[in-house]
This record gives C-alpha cells, structure tokens and sequence, in this order.
C-alpha cells in the first residue's frame, strides 16, 4: 500500500509555491543596490560575487533583488527615474562543457529556445545583434557568437580569414562578448545586469573570460557572480579581480529569530495557534538557520500527515495533527531530510525518479521511454501517436512537479522531447545511492543507445561526454574510450585545453583496461594530449604521453609515428633547456621520417633543429637548416607551416644582425597567422616584432607588442608562451624607468617558469629581475639574481644567453663595487662574454658586451689618471664602432645608443 500522502488541487499549489520568506539579509541586500546605483550614475561596470554555501539563500536574494529592480520605474536617491533593469541569467552545471556559463547568457540574451528551428534563431539573432551595433560589422559578430550558442553563420567576411581554424574564435569570442555587451548595455532600456550561477561548476575556460569582463569591461554594466565558497578557494585571486569595482557578499545562516520568523510565515495556513509554536521550534533546531531545509521541514510535515491541507481553494488552511509528529523521525540532518522525502514517495514514482537521475540533474522523457522499454515486449504493429508507456510517464511527472521534486523545463534541448531538471539535487544523489548496480548499468546503456541517435551529439563536447559517461556507467569501457576522445577532439579544436586534457587522461585510462585497443586511435590521442599538457605547462605528464606514444609507433614498426613522438619529445626538451636531450631527440625523428618518406616530417624536423642550431649560437647552421625547411614546406603549400619556418628564420635573422631580413620575415610570418587564425603563432611572432622593436629602442611599440602577445597567449593557456611575455614585459618596464612594475612582471615569470621547469625561461626572469633591481641599486639582490642566471644558462649550455648573462653579471658587478676589489670580477665576467660571442659568431651581442666593458672602465674611479684604461677602454669602444659600422645599422634606421642599448 502506497504510503504517499493524498492531495488535493489546493494542497499540491500550496506545497510547489510556498517560499521562505526573505529575512536576515537587509544589508546584503543594501549592498546590490548600491552596486546597481553605481552602475547607474557613473557609468561604469560593477561586479558583485555572492557566496555562501548550499541551500543558504544565494539565487533567491539575488532573484528578489532583481525583483525589486523591475516595477515599470524605480527612482533613485536624487529623484531620478530609472527603467527596470534587463537581466540575463546563466548557470553552470557539474561537468558541464567548457563555455556553458557564457552560452546560457548569450541565449537568454537573443531568447533562443532549445529545440528553435536553426534558421529562426540565426534570424533572430542578427536581427538583434545589427539594433546594438546599427548594422556594424554585424557579420562578424554573429558569426563568433553563433560559435558559443551552436548556430553557424556562414556569411561572414572572417569566415576565410579564419580558414576554419577554430584556435582564431579562442581569442576572438573574448573579444566579441566584451564589446558585444558593451554595446548592448549603452542602448536605451535600462541598465544591463549579467547573472552567472553556479560558478562551482564552471569550466576555466568560462572563469577565464568572466574574469576578463570583470577587469575591462566599461559600460553602464552590472556582473553577479554566484558561488559555493570552493569556487573562490578553487580561483585563488577571484575577489582581487576588478580592484574596488568589485564587491563581495557572503551570506551567512540566519539567527534563530530570523529562522522562527521564516517557519512561521511558511505555516502561514496553520493559523496562529500553540501547535505551530511547536512545529516551529523543531525545525528551527534541526535546520542550523539554512532557509532551505527549513522549507524541505515543511514538506516533511506534508509529506508525513503532520500537516493536512483542506481542499478550499479560497481560503488555503493546514490541519494540524500533532500526535503524528512524536511517531516521524524528524531529521536531525539535511541528509536526513532527503531521505523523508524519499521516503514519502510511491514505488512508481521512486522507481521513474530512479531512472532519471542515472540521467543526470537534468533528464529527458525520451530517456525515461527507452528505459522503460528495455522490459517492453515490441507491439507487433507500431501504432502512431502517444502510446500508453509514455502516458503513463507522462502523468508519474506531473504529480512529481506539483510535489515539488521535479521542475519542468519551458524548452528542451532535443527538439520534440520534454526536458526536466531536479529540484533538489541532493534527493538526486540520494536516489542515485539507492539504485542497485546491476539496474544502474542497465539504466546506462539504454540511455547511451538513445543519445548515440540524437542530433548533433558527434560534434557537442557537452554531449560526447554525456555519451561517454553512460557508456563508462554501464561497463562498456572501449566504447566509453572513444567517446571521451572524441569530446576532447571537440575541445582541444576550442582551445579549451584544461577541459581537453581532462577527457583525454580519462579515455585513454579507460582505453588502457580495454582487452581490444585500437592501436591508431591511442596513439593519435596520445600526441594530442602530449600536446595540451605541453601548452598547459605539465611538462613530465607530456614526456609521459609522447614516451608512450614512441613505445606504442616501435612495437608496430610505425616510423613515422615514431618521428612524430622523437619530434615532440626534442621540442619539449628543446623548449625546457635540455639541449643535448633535444639534440639526440630531434636526430632520431629526422633519420625515421627520411626512413619513411614523411616529407612533412622531414620539413618540420629540419625546422626544429634549425632553431637547436639558433639557441646554441650557431648561426651558419642554423640558417641552413631553417632555410630548407621553408623550401620544403612552400612545395606543399602549407600554409601554417611556411609560416612558422619564417618566424624561426626571423630568428636566426635578428641574432645575426641582418634586422632589415628579420623584419621581412617576422611580419611574413605574422600576415600567415593571422589570416589562417594560428593563434598560438600569432601570439609567438607578435613576441619576436617586440624584441626587434626592443632592438631599434623604440619601447612604446615593443609593450604594446609584448602587451597584445600576452593577451593572445592567456587566450590559449599556454603558460610557457606567458612566462616568456611575462619577462619581455618586465624588461621593456624597466628600460622605460618603471622598474617596480618591471619586477612585478618578472617575479611573475619566475614562479611561472619555476613551476613549469623552464629553466631557459627562468634563466631569462632572473637576469632581468637581476637589471631591475640594479636600477633601483638595490645591489645584493641584483647581483643574486644575475649570478643565478649564469648558473641557469651554464647548466643548460645555451652559450648566447650566458654571453648575455655574464654581461649583466658584469654591470651588477661594477655598480656594487663602485670602484673597489670587486671590479676586477666584474672585468672578468664581460671578458668571459665577449669571448663567448666571438666564438659564436654573434656580432651584435659582442658590440653590446665591447660597449658596456668601455663603459665600466670609464666609471672606474682610476680612469684619469690610468693610461692602461684610457687605452683599453678606447680599444673597445673602437671595436664597438666597427662592429657598428660592419652591421650597417644606420642603414637599418636605427642609431647608435639604440644599438648599444644592452638587454
């Protein structure tokens, strides 16, 4: 016999609408509309983070806020009437795909339904888009919106530009939605209100760019973030984020007035009488002040005959039947709580309620069906319309949304099916708990069957999860592999590389305890994943992917496989100093692609080495090998190719002196990137134009190159590319006198290329954080920094960057001792540097070292009246002059202090 209470129409009104009324929060609330009157009368955005943990009131002080925002005119302080405020809301989900937050904004925002007709809402939202920005360059707008919000535009004048790379959309989405937004919120009708929930859940990839909107955006703009505490434990820096435009609410439980006040408005129906008084101090004490489950006591007393409401529509009254209340066992706990109401159910609606939490919080009627018929016999005919089975579904979910146990969605993401979300999510994971594995597994294979066929599946990395999920739950582990491997294909093609990683590690894992493994499809997934760990900055989980994948090319006799594998692994060593690892690594990957006839490999290979050749100074070679890897690759016409073979002779160009080449083929390079949308590239190029404007002393160009590089690399998330920006930022600060924002730049660095185990880029931080400190004389640290450097670049035998680090040592080393016995050190150290470059051939760095060594004997307190460093001092200074002289730098447009300007 079904222990489920009977409920008429009033009773069940009365159960899904009563709330806690909102109490305990006047300050808070004080808070947003002040933050929402800033907005208003400076113009200017706002962000406000509430925090507070589940159930204590987040989305409902903010929704009441929001509420109290919208009648037709609100006037302020001054008198002065405001429109009500347009606001749009998004909310993460557990494991929810990389850009979902800012997705469900852009939706609200244009009103596209799920399950809309495609051509529709494209109209729809171009029609919106080109009112906001008065038809400029709406193409391009909507076509890098529709990429967040699945819709294709096709028309856009980038679409070529951008060559169908989507690592372009990375860098432009960002940019698009700040100024998108922007726009929007400086029209007519009121102020623009962001509302991003459950940031918990939220991918980096969406925290990234809201972090981005909450420093830069500039418009009559208010953001409200909402969050469980570890979100900010989580993003160690969040609330800094924004300076004194943002503000932070964290809301704590209420008092025990506060609690009684709430229980008594939400038994408003029982009528003032002692037994409330009762019923209200019991849930007071259970509930700790968490209006939630005060609310979840009030169903409990519903749910077990406690309370009984009448079936007068007119007049909403609860019985009271107290003698019930000494034979419940109240919860002591919000688990507890969850599990009266689990309790309250009927098997029928337990059993369905099973069912769709294997789905997730979110589920579908479709989902319920296909489970339901995995006992069905098949109808001999198949009869259209609404068979009964889905009737009989059908009105199991209408009394559980009246009970309040589920909501129904207004759309559904698959077109024709019905969408329901958990109202709870802890009753979910209850039920989930209660269902015996073996019907668990069952549920899970049904349900991946039914998703496998719906549409766009393939290519949704929310949904190839979602795929991948229910085939690991119910034990087909091969074919849980490939669906995690084809959602971290999808994000890696984002440039969501954290959220890439992630799915690759569990598909290969899952992959790995396969009897069968597909052999080509583990290594093409270990080279991706080498790769998104490599521009994550992991560099020993990288060497272990690739390693792998050498193991797995070798076993098969797959040479070129084998190449790839030796050619990621020499650049990841390349990349982290280890020249001579590099070197081995390299020449195994060009001996297997020759072996194998790779052209392509053979290309690529001889480039990587040309740029070994350039780190360790040797020109010659260097420029050899770089030039034939571009003959090579401008026979196949690849274009990314090409262009990277430029950016690496531009190298080899601008160390040899030879500035005019260099520039030719850096903005080569970089008319390629940008036109193929490589923005890893862009971003690498837009780095080598700063230290060639570096070069030419014009500092103003190089921070504003170095500045749009770093934006670029953030964009990417490849913290090795923003170690190196980091440092070239510090440096350019401090030849423009900023030497305090220079050493913020490069102990940023540090840490970063400490952590990565760069030790080439934490080399590079070091010495300049030895310049910086030299400028403020802040002399022991400068010299610590430069002797460190020395040591960093004598380990990894890049002779260039030592000759470079010695020269510094040696500057560090003269302005410390001011003319007493550490002068002869500091002379050594710039001998042992103009030896180093006259070894390597590096002309300009070995005019830089002739000239600082001249400008050290001069300082010396003994030049006037000591020929030896009168004469020395002029010997190199002469031989500076025609170092000059021999480079034909004037040519070049540059002058002499520009050239002589020491790095």
């Amino acid at each position: 016999m079904s222990n489920k209470p009977s409920f008429g129409p009033a009773s069940r009104f009365a159960v899904s609408e009563r709330r806690a009324t909102l109490v305990g929060r006047a300050s808070e609330m004080r808070e947003l509309d002040r933050a929402l009157s800033l907005v208003r009368k400076n113009g200017e955005a706002r962000v406000v983070t509430v925090l507070g943990a589940t159930g204590i009131g987040k989305t409902r002080l903010v929704r009441d806020f929001l509420v109290k925002s919208r009648p037709a005119e609100r006037a302020d302080r001054a008198g002065e009437a405001h429109a009500p405020p347009r606001v749009y809301r998004g909310a993460a989900r557990e494991h929810g795909p990389a850009y979902e937050a800012f997705a469900r904004v852009l939706r609200a925002r244009f009103g596209i339904v799920e399950g809309m007709d495609a051509e529709a809402a494209k109209a729809q939202v171009r029609s919106q888009v080109a009112s906001v920005l008065e038809d400029r360059k709406v193409g391009d707008v909507v076509y890098f919106l529709g990429q967040l919000i699945d819709l294709d535009f096709h028309d856009s004048p980038l679409i070529k530009a951008v060559g169908g790379d989507p690592q372009q959309l990375h860098r432009m989405r960002r940019a698009v939605i700040k100024g998108f937004f922007e726009a929007d919120a400086k029209r007519e009708g009121g102020t623009l209100v962001l509302v991003f929930d459950d940031l918990q859940w939220a991918q980096d990839e969406s925290l990234e760019k809201l972090t981005y909107l909450i420093e830069n955006l500039h418009a009559p703009l208010l953001v409200v973030c909402i969050a469980r505490p570890e979100m900010v434990a989580r993003r160690d820096g969040w609330l800094r984020h924004g300076g004194d435009r943002h503000s932070v609410i964290e809301l704590s439980p209420l008092s025990e007035v506060e609690a009684s006040s709430v229980m008594q408005d939400l038994l408003a129906p029982c009528g003032d009488t002692p037994e409330v008084e009762e019923l209200i101090d019991a849930a007071c004490t259970l509930a700790g002040g968490n209006p939630a489950l005060l609310e979840q006591m009030v169903r409990i007393y519903l749910d077990t005959g406690v309370l009984d409401p009448t079936d007068d529509f007119d007049d909403e009254k609860w019985n009271i039947h107290l003698e019930k209340l000494a034979a419940v066992r109240l919860p002591l706990t919000v688990h507890d709580a969850v599990q009266a109401r689990i309790a309250a159910l009927a098997p029928a609606e337990r059993d369905l309620l099973e069912r769709a939490a294997t789905m997730g919080g979110v589920f579908w009627l479709g989902g319920l069906l296909a489970i339901q018929r995995l006992d069905e016999a098949t109808p001999e005919i198949w009869s259209a319309g609404e068979p009964p089975d889905k009737l009989a579904i059908k009105r199991i979910l209408e009394e559980l949304v009246e009970r309040d146990y589920v909501l129904r969605l207004p759309d559904s993401t698959f077109p024709g099916d019905e969408e329901l979300v958990f109202k709870h999510n802890l009753e979910r994971e209850q039920l989930v708990k209660l269902t015996p594995p073996g019907t668990a597994r069952r549920y899970h294979d049904a349900l991946a069957d039914w998703l496998a066929f719906k549409e766009h599946v393939k290519t949704s990395e929310e949904y190839l999860t979602m795929l991948a999920r229910h085939r690991e739950r119910a034990g087909k582990k091969v074919q849980a592999a490939t669906a995690y491997l084809a959602a971290a294909d999808v994000a890696r093609a984002q440039y969501a590389n954290g959220k890439a990683a992630e799915l690759y590690a569990r598909g290969l894992e899952l992959q790995a305890t396969g009897i069968e493994v597909d052999e080509g499809e583990r290594i093409q997934a270990l080279h991706h994943y080498g790769d998104v760990l490599q521009a994550l900055g992991r560099s020993d989980e990288s060497l272990a992917a690739f390693r792998e994948m050498l193991t797995r090319a070798f076993r098969l006799d797959q040479r070129a496989k084998g190449g790839a594998a030796h050619s990621r692994i020499g650049r990841l060593f390349r990349e982290t100093g280890r020249l001579d690892d590099a070197t081995r690594h390299l020449s195994a990957a060009l001996s297997l692609f020759e072996e194998s006839s790779d052209e392509r490999g053979v290309a690529s290979t001889l480039d990587d080495v040309g740029k070994l050749h350039w780190l360790r100074g040797d020109y010659p070679r260097a420029l050899d090998f770089t030039q034939r890897a571009l003959a090579m690759r401008r026979k196949f016409g690849d274009r990314r190719s090409i262009a990277l073979s430029l950016n690496n002779l531009g190298l080899v160009y601008q160390d040899s002196g030879q500035f005019k080449q260099a520039l030719e083929a850096f903005e080569q390079a970089l008319k390629i990137r940008r036109e193929i949308g490589d923005l890893v590239g862009v971003s690498i190029t837009l780095n080598n134009l700063g230290t060639v404007s570096q070069d030419q002393r014009d500092d103003a160009r190089a921070l504003a190159l170095f500045t749009e590089a770093y934006d670029m690399a953030k964009e990417t998330g490849d913290r090795n590319r923003i170690a190196l920006v980091l440092t070239n930022l510090g440096e350019t600060y401090n030849r423009l006198g900023d030497a305090a924002k220079a050493i913020t730049f490069l102990k940023q660095a540090e840490e970063l290329a400490d952590e990565l185990g760069d030790k080439l880029g934490l080399a590079e931080a070091v010495r300049g954080l030895g310049k910086a400190f030299l400028a403020q004389r802040e002399f022991i640290k400068a010299r610590e920094c430069t002797a460190r450097a020395v040591e960093l670049f004598t380990e990894v035998q890049s002779r260039v960057q030592l000759g470079v680090a010695l020269r510094s040592l040696g500057e560090v080393t003269a302005a410390a001792s001011a003319g007493g016995n550490e002068m002869t050190t500091a002379q050594e150290h710039l001998r042992r540097s103009i030896g180093i470059f006259e070894e390597v051939g590096n002309d300009i760095e070995l005019a830089r070292s002739c000239r600082s060594y001249a400008d050290v004997l001069r300082a010396s307190p003994d030049f006037a009246i000591t020929p030896s460093l009168q004469a020395d001092a002029a010997v190199l200074g002469k031989r500076a002059d025609d170092l000059y002289a021999k480079l034909k730098i004037a040519g070049f447009g540059l002058q002499p202090e520009a050239f002589f300007a020491t790095r």
